[in-house]
This record gives structure tokens, sequence and C-alpha cells, in this order.
């Protein structure tokens, strides 16, 4: 015969009714989800902002590279090359400031500001689950009494725990109440929320792409010489990338340091 220990402080009476209790598990489990994908989005958004400043920054530092390189010293053609190319990142790069500057403003802090609701949401269920443990604790010392036979004193401490019991339970009412009205309104304000955002985010990448659509232009116009087909270009560059097999050593391996041969 299994043991089945006694439920100290549990009231036989069902105090909160089971349509209410998953009416609020149901709309908690729906925040603490919007919690986690806010959470998750605001760090995705950093993380994409971080990555496309640091590649607009790499092609400038290439760009000056091949500015300061001597080949561009000995060649005029290739040195207005590649200062076209630098100006064009440069450009590029100041786009994605403004780009990644409005996203940070649009985005990032509106999704940053709206999960900093959740503490305090979560702080409110924290006090409406104590609320209800001890109504739970006073409702199973007033049926402990009730159960008794009604003497003096017993009829006393009856009447004290439902005296006890009284603010206790108008507390927790109160509180799960706020809750059940407060929790569904937060969660079904996300959209309208949220909405400006993502279609400034939208904007900000249209606005950066039609840029970078002209810069490239711009840039295709400088490098294009007239009257060239992009075949003859390609043909053209294949040449000249063929130039290293006319050099044996060129495609040997590599020198090794201790080599003695």
């Amino acid at each position: 015969m299994s043991w089945i220990p006694f439920k100290i402080g549990q009231p036989k009476k069902q105090i909160v009714p089971k349509t209410v209790e998953r009416d609020f598990e149901r709309e908690y489990g729906k925040l603490q989800q919007l919690e986690e994908q806010t959470r998750k989005l605001q760090k995705d958004m950093k993380k994409s902002a971080d990555a496309e400043l640091a590649m607009s920054k790499s092609a400038v530092k290439i760009s000056l590279d091949l500015l300061s390189n001597p080949l561009c010293e000995q060649d005029q053609d290739l040195l207005s090359m590649v200062t076209a190319l630098d100006t064009a990142m440069k450009r590029m790069d100041a786009f994605n400031q403004e780009k990644v500057n409005q996203i940070q403003k649009t985005v990032i802090e509106p999704l940053k500001k709206f999960g900093s609701v959740f503490p305090s949401l979560n702080m409110a269920v924290k006090r409406r689950e104590q609320a209800l443990q001890d109504y739970r604790r006073l409702q199973a010392k007033v049926e402990k009494y009730e159960e008794k036979e009604k003497t003096g004193p017993v009829l006393a401490k009856l009447h004290q725990a439902r005296e006890e019991l009284r603010p206790v339970r108008e507390d927790f009412e109160a509180k799960n109440r706020q809750l059940l009205e407060e929790m569904p309104r937060f969660y079904g304000s996300r959209l309208d929320y949220f909405q400006p955002s993502f279609e400034s985010l939208i904007r900000a990448q249209v606005v950066y792409y039609s840029e970078m659509h002209k810069i490239f232009g711009d840039l295709t116009q400088q490098l294009d010489q007239p009257g060239h087909s992009d075949e003859q270009r390609e043909r053209e560059n294949e040449a000249k990338l063929s130039w290293g097999q006319r050099w044996p050593w060129f495609t040997c391996r590599p020198f090794a340091m201790n080599d003695s041969s």
C-alpha cells in the first residue's frame, strides 16, 4: 500500500474555478512566448546592425589599402579606378551608417522599451501567485475549524479565521481580475506598437538599396570603357588573369623556409 502525504495548507474547496486557471495560464503563456520572441528579435537586430556596419567599414578599409598600394602610384588608370572605388565605398558607408542609426532609433530601441514591460508583468504574476497561496492556506484553516465540533473556543477561532480570510481573498481576486483584463489587452497592443517599427525598417532598407543602386551604377559608368560589351570585358579580364600561366614558378608550391633544395 502506497503512502500518500497529507497536503498541508491545501483547502478541499476549489477556490479558483478550473476555467479561470486555464484562462490565466493561456494568457500568461502567450506573453511568455512574446517576451522570448521580443528578446530574440532585439538581439538579432542588434547583431545584424553591427555586422552591416562592420561590412561597410571593412570595404572602406580595403579601398584605402588599395590606394596606398605602390601599384597605384605606377599606373594612372589603376589609380583612377581605385579612387572611384574608394569614393563609392565611402558613400556606401555613409548611407549604411544613416540606415543603421534609423534602425537603432525606430526598431531596436522600441523593442528594448517593449521588453522592459515584462519584468513588471512577471512580478505581478508572482504577487498574484503569493496571494493565491495565502488564500489557500487561510481557506484550509477555515475548513479545519468548520469540521470541528462547534464549541465556544472553536467558533471564536473560526470567526477569527474567516476575518483573516476576507481581505486575503479580496486581494487575490483583485490581482487575478486585473491580470486577466490587462494581459490580453497588452498582448493585443503588440500589433499597433510594432507596425510603425517594421514599416520604418522596410523603408530604411528600400532607401539604402536604392542609393546603393545609384552608387554602383555611377561606379560602373566610371569603370566601363565606351563601346565594350560585357562579353568583351569578360574576355579581357580572363586574358589578364591568365598571365600567371606564363610564369612556371607562380604555380609551384610556396617556398619553404627550411627548404635547402
